[in-house]
């Protein structure tokens, strides 16, 4: 039986890139497909888990073993295995201690995997839907928020893309973070993405190991990363 918090009961998401769905990781059979993204350089650039695969393991398995606030997830695209993503309750999260937290504020983390999924508007076409989703499915939850580095200004343009609006700037550990934030009632004027005309050279990747809210306990530690979405 799936919860709310479950995203494998959310269904499908249509976009105008195809149908969209969120699958929960499975070790080890997801293992090496993971392995491959991580050790990818742009990637690794923000999640910094390249290397042989216990350290991708220990990462995802923290969470599968833990209490249900973060799922790890595989994105699937008319149902092709082509981004990664992290479901998490950012409320019992550490980065609730860096931002004016509400109950049931929901966080995403992300990459897209395969080079090919990469500067296309994809991100912001998958974040809006997935937000959307969020929203119907967790009716507690009035907020989705993420926090990607303030110099990343193409990650940050990409959630704005995606209905995401700059709530603040944070300082986290190991980086300076802007707080996106997309609202239950989001700004009517806002245009969502067309993945035809949305470009971009960056690959899409916001979170891991190193961001700002990585994994409540227990899980790894909480570091931040340079990057994002």
């Amino acid at each position: 039986m799936t919860t709310p918090d479950d995203p494998s009961g959310w269904g499908a998401m249509p976009t105008p890139a195809g149908e969209f769905r969120l699958r929960p990781v499975r070790l080890p059979a997801d293992l090496a497909l993971l392995v491959r993204w991580m050790n990818d350089p742009e990637v690794d650039a923000f999640w910094e888990l390249a290397g042989p695969q216990a350290g991708t393991e220990r990462h995802v398995r923290a969470q599968l073993d833990g209490d249900g606030r973060s799922v790890p997830c595989l994105g699937l695209l008319d149902d092709a295995p082509m981004s990664y993503w992290e479901v998490y309750r950012a409320d019992l999260d550490p980065l609730a201690a860096h931002y004016p937290a509400r109950p049931h504020d929901t966080g995403l983390h992300l990459l897209l995997g395969p080079a090919a999924s990469r500067g296309r508007g994809l991100g912001a076409t998958l974040l809006a839907a997935l937000a959307a989703r969020v929203l119907r499915e967790r009716p507690r939850c009035e907020r989705v928020v993420a926090e990607p580095d303030v110099r990343n200004r193409r990650s940050v343009r990409t959630f704005e893309r995606a209905g995401f609006r700059l709530a603040a700037e944070l300082d986290l550990p190991g980086k300076r973070a802007a707080l996106m934030v997309r609202d239950r009632l989001p700004d009517p004027t806002l245009r969502l993405p067309d993945p035809a005309t949305s470009h971009g050279p960056h690959p899409v990747t916001s979170g891991g190991p190193d961001a700002a809210a990585s994994r409540p306990a227990p899980g790894p530690a909480s570091r931040q990363p340079t990057h994002p979405a």
